[in-house]
């Protein structure tokens, strides 16, 4: 493996500091913190003429991440760059206004464990404000979010029912397979799961469980996993006993891993179009679009 000078390092960060500009063009979701020392860097970069830089490179990206239909959230990735990055890794602390401290916590620990295992020696900021993109939304305190007005009392996820659609680049692993069966069952959500690649996994049950079943899921080794879609409704428990409403918005009687016809060079695609009627008996034949951006047949 080719180990990188420290003119190569200062290149390759001046180069994903340009990147990052042309990404976030707009000041409300790009700053540098430290101009002069982005300034430094340029030099040494283009002329070669001055000392290595001697402050790092520090800015701030501010995402804009869609909660529910009614609900944003403003997460900031405050980013420091040691001189020897992408050699070493970099200095990324997340926050946003309604995590509490132990999510920020979380969030920021599972981030640094993902640039670990994924972006070694590599330029990984923009990789992480994917993954932030795609996983930031499942930290968030739900009671916080799931307000309906001012004049509405808050509701918890004791009394919501969620269905997520949760998409992978792909579920081989008989471990893995495993898992999601046996805690679907566990948490006694209904779904299903169709392994292959890509990979697609269904739960609903009470809100709180499905979390919990994500988190479980989302801690696992994956190449590229998130939640595609979620469904959050309301439970009215004033009129009914919870199970009962529960059983009333389900969509699926238990759960299941399902194999439609397996094609593929690896024995690893599964038939869509069986997908998709499984889908249509199911009355949920409207995500089919969202995982795969075509209308099903």
């Amino acid at each position: 493996m080719h180990r990188m000078s420290a003119a190569e390092d200062a290149e390759a960060q001046l180069s994903e500091v340009e990147l990052l500009f042309s990404m976030f063009p707009n000041e409300e979701e790009f700053v540098v913190n430290d101009q002069l020392a982005l300034a430094e860097l340029r030099d040494w970069v283009e002329n070669k003429t001055l000392s290595a830089p001697s402050s790092k490179i520090h800015f701030t990206i501010y995402l804009k991440l869609d909660i529910s239909e009614a609900a944003e959230e403003v997460f900031s990735l405050s980013c420091s760059y040691p001189f020897r990055y992408p050699t070493v890794p970099p200095e990324i602390t997340i926050r946003a206004p309604s995590l509490t401290r132990a999510q920020q916590a979380q969030l920021n620990t599972d981030l640094e464990i993902y640039l670990k295992d994924n972006c070694s020696g590599e330029v990984c900021v923009l990789s992480a404000t994917e993954w932030i993109k795609d996983h930031g939304a499942a930290y968030l305190c739900k009671e916080l979010l799931s307000s309906t007005g001012p004049d509405t009392k808050a509701t918890t996820s004791k009394d919501v029912f969620s269905r997520l659609w949760i998409y992978s680049h792909h579920i081989y692993n008989k471990h893995k397979r495993k898992n999601i069966l046996d805690w679907s069952k566990e948490l006694h959500l209904s779904g299903f799961s169709m392994p292959g690649k890509p990979g697609v996994v269904c739960i609903e049950g009470l809100q709180s469980t499905c979390e919990e079943f994500w988190a479980r899921v989302r801690r696992l080794t994956w190449k590229r996993i998130l939640i595609r879609h979620r469904e959050d409704i309301p439970l009215d428990v004033k009129s009914a006993d919870l199970n009962t409403e529960i059983q009333k918005q389900r969509k699926f009687s238990h759960f299941e891993e399902k194999i439609f016809d397996v094609h593929g060079t690896r024995g690893n695609h599964m038939d869509l179009g069986q997908l998709y009627q499984f889908l249509n008996e199911k009355g949920c034949a409207e995500v089919f679009p969202m995982y795969f951006g075509i209308e099903g047949q």
